[in-house]
């Protein structure tokens, strides 16, 4: 054999068995490794309740039973008392007792951006797009703002 025609026979092959299992690895492991993060992340108990982190079909319905005797969390009775409010007054008020609910209660920082977002929308939806953002100011990091962005676009 000439030097050549070595050298093409090298170049012209492709691999084995061994290289095709490992080209398969490297393109299903990394899905694998997503989707079991994702769904461990799902099973984590965020809540901090020392209840199951699992939700089972029977919970599904005893919620769906029991949710009106069930107590709002204080994120979700401070959005519906904001959102009531925002009826009565304009948008301008209501941030500044979003931001003194937060300052009182420091644990509702962490859904502060998503209650700014919600006012935001709504207040599209009452006063109109270029009304409702000329109350934004840098609540929760200008979410009231996206919020009224979101609305209108």
């Amino acid at each position: 054999m000439k030097h050549s025609t070595i050298s093409q026979t090298r170049r012209g092959h492709r691999g084995g068995p061994a290289r095709r299992i490992g080209r398969t690895l490297a393109l299903v492991l990394p899905v694998v490794l997503v989707l079991s993060g994702t769904l461990a992340v799902t099973r984590v108990n965020w809540t901090g309740s020392p209840r199951s982190s699992v939700l089972t079909a029977t919970d599904v319905t005893d919620a769906n039973v029991s949710s009106k005797a069930v107590a709002q969390a204080p994120q979700d009775v401070l959005r519906d008392q904001l959102m009531t409010e925002l009826q009565d007054r304009n948008p301008g008020q209501v941030l500044t007792h979003l931001q003194q609910a937060v300052n009182g209660h420091p644990s509702l920082a962490e859904h502060c951006t998503s209650i700014a977002r919600a006012l935001g929308r709504a207040a599209v939806r009452i006063y109109g797009a270029s009304r409702a953002q000329s109350y934004a100011r840098p609540v929760c990091d200008t979410s009231f703002a996206s919020g009224v962005l979101a609305a209108h676009s």
